[in-house]
C-alpha cells in the first residue's frame, strides 16, 4: 500500500512539490527528491561506490543495521531493566511514587541530541583498571536513557491494576508483598507491559541512532544516513538504502518483542495502550 502511495503521488504530484502559505506541505517529485522505487532497489545491488572491491550497497547496510542492533538491544536491556526497578520501587512505596515520577517524566524533555556528546564526553573519563567507556557505550546509554520511559510508567500502572477484591483475597491468605507480586501484580501487569515494552524497542532503535549521528560513532545506521545523504545529488537511490536499514531495524525490535508476546500470550487478557 505504501509502495502504491509512492508510486501514484510521483505520478500525479508536482514537481515543486504542494506548498500553502509559503510552507512546502508535500515533498517535490522530481527523480532527485523522489526516486522510484525500483531505482532504490536497482542501486542496493550495485557497489557503494566504483572502487574495485567494493562491497555491493545492500550488504554495507546490513553490517551498518546489524551493528546499530546490537547496541539498541544492550540499551532496550538495561532501560528495561531500570524501568521495571524503578516501577517496583514506586508500586511498593507510595512515597518514593511521588517524589520519583516527575522526575521521570521531567528528564524526557531533555533534548536527545544535545545530551548525547556531553554522555560520550563524560563517559571517555571512565577508566576502571582495563576497562575503558567506549563511544558505542555512550550511544547504549542515550538509546536506554529513551526505553526506560514507557516501561516504568507502563509497568506501574500493570503493577496496580489488579482489583482490590484480588488485593484483599491475598492479603486474606496472609500472602506477602513479594508473593502477591509474584501471583498477581506481574501476571496482571503484562497487558499493560507488551505495549509498553514495543515503544521502548522503538525508542531505543530511534536513540541509537540519533546518538550515532550526534556524536559522529562510525559503522552504525545512523551514521551511514549522514554519509550517503551527500550523494544525493548525483545518486538518488543511495541515501534511501540506510533508511530501509532503519525501518529493518524497528520491525527486528519490533518482532522480538512479539515472540516475548507470544511466550506471555494466557497472561495477555487485555493489552492497554502504553
Amino acid at each position: 500500500m505504501l509502495a502504491g502511495i509512492w508510486e501514484l503521488y510521483k505520478l500525479l504530484g508536482p514537481a515543486g512539490g504542494v506548498v500553502l502559505a509559503g510552507v512546502t506541505v508535500l515533498p517535490r517529485t522530481s527523480d532527485l527528491a523522489m526516486p522510484h522505487l525500483w531505482v532504490m532497489a536497482g542501486r542496493a545491488l550495485e557497489p557503494v561506490t566504483g572502487a574495485g572491491g567494493a562491497v555491493p550497497l545492500w550488504r554495507a547496510v546490513l553490517d551498518a543495521s546489524l551493528f546499530t542492533l546490537g547496541i539498541s538491544t544492550v540499551g532496550w536491556l538495561v532501560g528495561v531493566t531500570v524501568g521495571l526497578a524503578l516501577a517496583l520501587l514506586m508500586q511498593r512505596f507510595r512515597l518514593a511514587e511521588a517524589a520519583v515520577l516527575p522526575w521521570i517524566i521531567l528528564s524526557q524533555t531533555v533534548p536527545l541530541i544535545a545530551l548525547a556528546p556531553l554522555v560520550r564526553r563524560w563517559g571517555a573519563q571512565i577508566q576502571f583498571g582495563a576497562f575503558s567507556w567506549e563511544s558505542w557505550m555512550s550511544v547504549a546509554l542515550i538509546a536506554s536513557y529513551l526505553a526506560f520511559f514507557p516501561v516504568s510508567v507502563g509497568a506501574l500502572r500493570g503493577l496496580g491494576s489488579p482489583d482490590a477484591n484480588h488485593v484483599d483475597l491475598m492479603h486474606c491468605y496472609s500472602a506477602g508483598w513479594w508473593k502477591t507480586l509474584w501471583r498477581l501484580r506481574l501476571p496482571a501487569s503484562v497487558g499493560y507491559l507488551l505495549p509498553a515494552l514495543r515503544l521502548a524497542a522503538a525508542s531505543a532503535v530511534i536513540g541509537s541512532v540519533v546518538a550515532e549521528v550526534s556524536i559522529g560513532l562510525r559503522g552504525g545506521i545512523g551514521r551511514l544516513i549522514v554519509e550517503y545523504a551527500g550523494a544525493a545529488g548525483g545518486d538518488p537511490g543511495k541515501p534511501w538504502a540506510p533508511i530501509f536499514g532503519s525501518v529493518l531495524v524497528g520491525l527486528v525490535a519490533a518482532g522480538f518483542v512479539g515472540l516475548i508476546g507470544r511466550g506471555l500470550r494466557r497472561f495477555r487478557r487485555g493489552e492497554v495502550a502504553a
